[in-house]
Formats: structure tokens, C-alpha cells, sequence
């Protein structure tokens, strides 16, 4: 850690922008691992202070469940994030979202599902660039992509790939039936020219056209719009958010190599996962999490059964009780 704080302060640092951002990443990510055991090894010593102390004062013996049961909540803590320990962890994540089967009530829930996830992201303190948003005619997105940085923000997240189902009285409908709506989301890592990733040129297919959505003037005068197509696994990514079309193309190849990437690691689960009878549930393409506005409000995971009574505190970004349930599931299926 004192080595990259080193680099930091060099005044050519930020000449770089991707690889400085990087680096404050991993910086981030060290802290966020070290400083809980900074914290605990300061909460027992105080712990151990009381209890010397409290054999001769009655007020200080009685903080002592409550600083117990503080120890306890961060040793908690700390076991989760030792979860956190595949190679891509640390990385940030690139989220991408499409609605799916539905009608405009799927392009209404993506879009909604994308406000979930910024607002996650916000109250736990990562920052999120938007990579790609493709609005609906009517209401809602068609697709969109974005990125989550901040200390193990691909760790925390990576279980979120999957279909993501929603029931309700349909606001698209004047006969006020019951909808039901699919949204898709794949979360991949975001990785930087450390790590090498051979792609040959000629397997990738390179198409530009005019930028769509919100923009103004320049999005319907200039081709800036980048697709990429990797030929050999029909992996498409799509990039237009930046008015430069040199920009497009180096966002469109950073998500090339991550999805390529994130295809050898499903694979890799795979191999680990084989044995279990839920491997189905496992990764991007299958239905992960039910969200009930109506009969009544609940949503639940269908993987790991975790499960919240109030749909509105989730969509306001209240999920860190299913990414945690999720990694203490995926931890489970692997012993």
C-alpha cells in the first residue's frame, strides 16, 4: 500500500487518466480490507481495558455486552469481505442492463432497476459513469451501461448477473391488469491494460453509426457510435456516450475485453459448479430475484431465499442484504 501511495505522489501521475483511476481503485480497495482490522484490533484492546476496569466500577462493566456486540458485528464484517478473493474483486463493475420481455413495463423496469443500482452505489459511497443509455420512445430504456467504481465494487456486485422479474398493476395499462416484466443484467469486471487479453483484430467486427437519445445537436450529425462484434463468441458491445467517436471505440474495447473475460470465468464456475443441482440458477441469462408490487410487496432471491417485505426500500437501493446473502450462497456451493 505505501508503494502505491509513492506512486501517487509522483507529478506525472495523472498524465494517465485510466491508469491512475486504476490505481486509486486498488488503493481504495487495500483500505477498505485493512482498515476493519485496524478498527478491531483497537475495539479489543478497549475490550480488554474495560473488563480490568469494570471489575471495580459498575458503569463501565455495563458497556461492556454493548462493545462486545460491537466486535462481534465487525468480525462479521470482516468474514464477508474475506469472501471477496477472486482474481476480478477488486475491479470496478461494468453493468450492463436490457429490458427484456414486457413491453414499455420492461423498459419502464430497467430503467428503474438502473436508478437501484446508482442509488446502491451512492449511499455506499462508489462513484458510476454512464457508458451507453439507449431511452425507449415511450418511457423507460431499451438498454443501458455503466460503470461502479469504488473498493471491491465487482466483488460486492458480480451476483447480480442474471433475469431480474418484476410483477405489478401494469401504469401502461388502462384496464389496470396485473404485468409481469424481465430485465436482464450482466455485471462484468472493468480491466486495464495491466492485465493482457488476446483478441485478434480480425475476429472483431467494427461498426460506427449516429449516436441516438439524449445529446442535442451532435448525437444526429456525427457517426460516434461504436459496435463491436467478436466473431468467434458472438459478443456484442455497443458504446455512444461520448462525443468523441475515438473515445467510443477505446469504452467499446475496454467492455469487449472485460465480457471475454467474464466468459471465462462463467465457464470456470462452471467446471466448479457442475455437481450442484442449482447450477442452472448460476449466471447471466437465468431468473435470479422476484419483485412483487402486487398482491402484496416482497422481494426474493431465488437462489440463496433471502427475502425483504418492502419493495419500494429496495429499488431505493437498499441491497446490500442480497449481495451479501449471495456471497455467503456462492461460498457454500463450493465446498
Amino acid at each position: 500500500m505505501h508503494k502505491i501511495e509513492s506512486e501517487m505522489s509522483k507529478p506525472d501521475f495523472w498524465d494517465n487518466q485510466e491508469k491512475a483511476q486504476s490505481i486509486v481503485t486498488k488503493l481504495k480497495s487495500f483500505k477498505s480490507v485493512l482498515k476493519p482490522f485496524d478498527d478491531m484490533e483497537v475495539g479489543v484492546s478497549d475490550l480488554v481495558l474495560l473488563l480490568e476496569m469494570g471489575v471495580e466500577d459498575a458503569e463501565l462493566c455495563a458497556e461492556i455486552p454493548d462493545k462486545l456486540a460491537e466486535l462481534e458485528q465487525g468480525l462479521a464484517a470482516l468474514e464477508l469481505t474475506s469472501l471477496l478473493n477472486a482474481p476480478y474483486d477488486a475491479n470496478a463493475a461494468i453493468i450492463t442492463i436490457n429490458a427484456r420481455d414486457g413491453g414499455t413495463d420492461a423498459n419502464d423496469w430497467a430503467e428503474m432497476l438502473f436508478r437501484m443500482y446508482s442509488l446502491w452505489a451512492k449511499s455506499n459511497g462508489y462513484d458510476v459513469e454512464i457508458v451507453d443509455w439507449q431511452e425507449n420512445e415511450e418511457a423507460g430504456i431499451n438498454s443501458a451501461a455503466f460503470v461502479v467504481r469504488g473498493a471491491m465494487a465487482y466483488g460486492y456486485l458480480k451476483g447480480e448477473s442474471g433475469i431480474h422479474r418484476l410483477v405489478r398493476i401494469s401504469p401502461f395499462n388502462s384496464e389496470g391488469k396485473r404485468q409481469t416484466s424481465f430485465a436482464a443484467v450482466d455485471v462484468m469486471p472493468e480491466i486495464d491494460d495491466s492485465i493482457n487479453i488476446d483478441i485478434n483484430p480480425d475476429d472483431v467486427r467494427e461498426d460506427t453509426m449516429r449516436a441516438s437519445g439524449a445529446g442535442g445537436q451532435h448525437v444526429n450529425k456525427t457517426s460516434s457510435a461504436i459496435r463491436l462484434t467478436h466473431i468467434p463468441t458472438n459478443t456484442v458491445v455497443y458504446c455512444q456516450n461520448e462525443r468523441s467517436q475515438h473515445k467510443n471505440r477505446a469504452l467499446a474495447w475496454k467492455m469487449l475485453r472485460a465480457k471475454l473475460i467474464k466468459l471465462e470465468e462463467d465457464k470456470r464456475e462452471q467446471a466448479m459448479t457442475q455437481k450442484y443441482k442449482n447450477l442452472a440458477k448460476i449466471g447471466f441469462g437465468s431468473q435470479i430475484r422476484n419483485y412483487f408490487l402486487h398482491p402484496d410487496q416482497r422481494v426474493k432471491d431465488s437462489r440463496t431465499g433471502f427475502q425483504v417485505g418492502n419493495f419500494h426500500q429496495v429499488l431505493n437501493g437498499d441491497i446490500n442484504g442480497f449481495l451479501e446473502a449471495f456471497l455467503i450462497w456462492r461460498m457454500k456451493t463450493d465446498e
